[in-house]
């Protein structure tokens, strides 16, 4: 047992993928206080116009779409890595989600 633990430990592809989870996780935080941003800035928008923003549901959904795929890495379902390492169309790829 402690042989294998040795292994893993010397692993590089183990490192590089803890050290792009910490990466991610800090953009991760940024990204959902943008969130958090458009959020209010929508509610503000149906308060005083009475519509939704278009542009910030775009933005919202693109922006959310990443965070799913950040999730996504962070717990190992994918080894796909997010934008800025990836094309940001794949990233946010699920654009047509519930066009209105």
């Amino acid at each position: 047992m402690p042989q294998q633990l040795n292994e893993n430990l010397k692993k590089i592809e183990s490192w590089k993928r803890i050290i792009f989870m910490l990466i991610y996780a800090l953009i991760d935080s940024l990204v959902r206080l943008i969130l958090w941003l458009v959020i209010f800035l929508q509610i503000g928008s149906v308060l005083l116009t009475g519509a939704t923003n278009p542009n910030l549901l775009e933005f919202g959904r693109s922006l959310s779409t990443y965070h799913y795929h950040i999730l996504l890495f962070l717990t190992f379902s994918t080894e796909q890595l997010p934008f800025p390492f990836a094309d940001w169309n794949v990233s946010a790829g699920l654009k047509s989600l519930n066009k209105d």
